[in-house]
């Protein structure tokens, strides 16, 4: 948009016409006052006419000598320069008719003069100057009616000046004074804060239509800036609150797993945290093959998604979750993931250190057995051979209670060594799957049998204490069946009963149990003692197809402990 008509050239045109017009009114009275100077001089010159007309009578009268100088006064004053100005074209015709008529009728009453025609003098002076007295009156109007138009012209002047700055002050008003208070007014409205305000004028061609049409393209422009502020800063405000309630969901979480022990209930808490946040709708935790628990209500409308678990570049399982924003929840389900990956890394770490612990313990006691029982038992051998060899063979009381001696003897042994075997358990994985899979290995270059391994338990719910008996219970049926029940095929299964209890079973294909228990071997006892130390059953037994089954039955770790409480 160009400026077409500056305020200031149109204020300058204002005053120019404005100044223009005092000129004009003020030059035109001035000329008519000036062709006005001499007009008393014309009323006296004619005045003086008739004066002069009644001496011509008057010499007539007494026939003076001196009416031929008379007669020329008066001609002169007849025909003098002002009245010769009554010719002109700007004179009223009555005047100039007047005049013409007098110096007509002067024509005739110069020559009866003249002639000394005195009678007819004096029956027509009265109507020449009757004729004067008319060319005076015309002269006195003509006087009048140029101040009458010095007047008028001078009201017409100031009634046009009048017009002039009224019409300029509301052009101003209009153009300028106008859009300034609209432009004041919208200023005060964007100031506020709001960018709805009165229209503003911008169809005027000068400078303040060019402020208005660049004014309401820079509220418009601010408008957009300032609703790009508010959205940006919602949106900060969005991501912060976002922020805190992530920091506040993941520090809930940190906290659950802040306990001297991490077991089953710490991970529900978690879920249960995530969704009390409302962060997911639904979450499922799946660890391995055979542990697995939920929180929320899975809702077939909206996707479900998966993240894995785990600690240092090892998975653990996956955590699957719906939410109906799921994009905005992805980066905090993410942090929870890592979360609980962490918390079964460490659930783990505190697994297989509670069983180091077991197992040095048990080391411990294996060595003082070692260096304390098996060193007597072993004097108490070296001794007996010496007594059996000192005693002859003809007392045969004394071989025999020699004989009963060595062979009890020989079964405390045996049964010592197992002791030791069975304290002596190295365990290097805490997961039980993989401490089963680690012992059959090792027994399985000890038997031509063929040994197989399914667990399904859940090794999250299942404590460090657990873990060791069911693999020493395990180890040592296993190690019976290869040893008493020359079979070939040994199959150990680790299942959940749909009542909620862990069940193991190991069978064999072999000859199958006896009614009584081999004497001296004490490992059937102290498979019961462990059993009984996780509020277990064991049962022996001789499936249909031949064999023997050990079933080994115990709950989990939070009702072992209740009964052990009561």
């Amino acid at each position: 948009m160009t400026v077409k008509q500056p305020v200031s050239a149109s204020l300058a045109r204002a005053f120019f016409y404005i100044v223009l017009l005092s000129l004009l009114s003020t030059g035109v009275a001035l000329v008519t006052l000036a062709s006005s100077l001499r007009d008393a001089e014309a009323v006296n010159i004619a005045g003086s006419l008739r004066m002069q007309s009644y001496r011509l009578g008057y010499d007539l009268e007494r026939s003076a000598i001196d009416t031929s100088a008379h007669r020329q006064i008066y001609q002169e004053s007849l025909n003098s320069p002002v009245l010769q100005q009554l010719n002109r074209w700007y004179v009223p015709d009555i005047v100039g008719k007047r005049y013409a008529q007098l110096q007509e009728s002067w024509t005739e009453m110069d020559a009866r003069v003249a002639a000394k025609d005195r009678d007819w003098y004096q029956n027509n002076i009265q109507q020449y100057v009757a004729n004067i007295d008319q060319f005076v009156l015309a002269l006195q109007h003509y006087s009048e009616r140029k101040m009458l138009l010095v007047v008028g012209i001078s009201l017409l002047g100031a009634v046009g000046i009048f017009m002039l700055v009224f019409f300029t002050l509301q052009r101003i008003r209009q153009q300028v004074v106008k859009p300034l208070n609209q432009l004041m007014v919208a200023s005060q409205h964007i100031q506020q804060g709001h960018f709805t305000y009165p229209l503003l004028n911008a169809h005027l061609d000068n400078e303040l239509g060019l402020l208005a049409s660049t004014f309401d393209r820079m509220s418009g422009e601010l408008h957009k800036l300032y609703r790009t502020l508010e959205a940006q800063v919602e949106e900060k405000t969005h991501d912060l609150h976002e922020a805190h309630r992530r920091l506040e969901v993941l520090y809930q979480c940190s906290q659950a797993l802040n306990t001297g022990q991490i077991d089953e209930m710490c991970f529900r808490h978690i879920l249960q945290i995530v969704h009390d946040h409302q962060a997911a709708t639904f979450l499922a935790l799946r660890v391995g093959e055979h542990w697995a628990i939920e929180h929320g209500a899975l809702q077939d409308m909206l996707p479900v998604s998966t993240l894995p678990v785990g600690m240092q570049e090892k998975v653990f399982g996956e955590l699957r979750w719906q939410s109906p924003a799921a994009q905005a929840s992805a980066p905090l389900m993410q942090s929870v993931a890592t979360i609980i990956g962490r918390g079964i890394y460490f659930n783990q770490a505190q697994k297989h250190y509670q069983q180091l612990m077991l197992l040095e313990e048990r080391a411990t006691i294996a060595g003082e057995l070692h260096d304390s029982l098996a060193q007597v038992l072993s004097y108490l051998r070296i001794q007996l051979a010496l007594l059996k060899r000192a005693v002859p063979e003809e007392n045969l009381p004394a071989q025999t209670i020699i004989a009963d001696f060595s062979k009890a003897l020989n079964d405390a042994w045996r049964q010592l060594r197992e002791l030791l075997t069975t304290f002596r358990l190295s365990v290097s994985q805490s997961d039980l799957p993989a401490a089963l899979r680690e012992a059959l290995d090792i027994l399985q270059s000890q038997t031509s049998a063929a040994l197989t391994l399914d667990c399904r338990l859940p090794t999250l719910a299942l404590d460090a204490q657990q873990q060791v008996n069911v693999l020493q219970i395990v180890r040592e049926a296993v190690i019976n069946a290869i040893k008493h029940a020359n079979a070939t095929a040994i199959t150990v299964s680790c299942v959940t009963d749909p009542d909620g209890l862990y069940s193991v079973y190991i069978r064999d294909n072999g000859k199958g149990i006896g009614d009584t228990r081999p004497e001296g071997h004490f490992g059937l006892s102290i498979m019961r003692e462990r059993a009984e130390r996780l509020d277990g059953t064991l049962i022996f037994s001789r499936p249909p197809g031949g064999g023997t089954l050990v079933q080994f039955r115990f709950p989990v770790a939070e009702l072992s402990s209740k009964s052990q409480q009561t």
